[in-house]
């Protein structure tokens, strides 16, 4: 039970803190002379003006041009590098799957033609062919 209310009370002390701190803040502004006042509105007015432009640079445009429509990235050359930043890892990732899928099936078929020689090499009774636990025994003859 304390616990709860210990923590309701530091939330609202929290609160209580940042209020005062508003406050301060507010009255510090108030006080300040008119000419520092209009320049940091200038100066607030300018930094958003240049945000908003960056966006607009940086947004996705649609640019029309005669009978087709392109759909143009970012900014030139650095919007081009983040696309093939984007989908680089993604191809690497593909081509690593595809050439893991090549060698385990060459790898397979090299054991199946392994066990084929040495069947066909070897002078075997008829019943050996068909026990299930032949390919175990010639996999473990041929590593010895």
């Amino acid at each position: 039970m304390k616990s709860k209310n210990q923590a309701s009370n530091r939330i609202t002390s929290q609160d209580d803190l940042g209020h005062a701190i508003t406050l301060r803040l507010d009255d510090a502004a108030r006080q300040l002379p008119h000419d520092v006042s209009e320049r940091l509105k200038v100066a607030r007015i300018l930094a958003l003006e240049k945000r908003r432009q960056a966006q607009l640079r940086l947004a996705p445009t649609i640019a029309a041009t005669g009978g087709s429509i392109a759909l143009q990235m970012g900014d030139g050359l650095r919007g081009k590098w983040r696309l093939l930043g984007a989908w680089l890892p993604l191809l690497v990732l593909v081509a690593g799957l595809v050439t893991i899928d090549f060698v385990q099936d060459d790898f397979r078929a090299q054991e199946i033609a392994d066990v084929d020689v040495q069947l066909l090499t070897d002078d075997l009774p008829p019943d050996a062919f068909t026990d299930p636990g032949f390919a175990q025994y010639l996999r473990l003859n041929r590593t010895e």
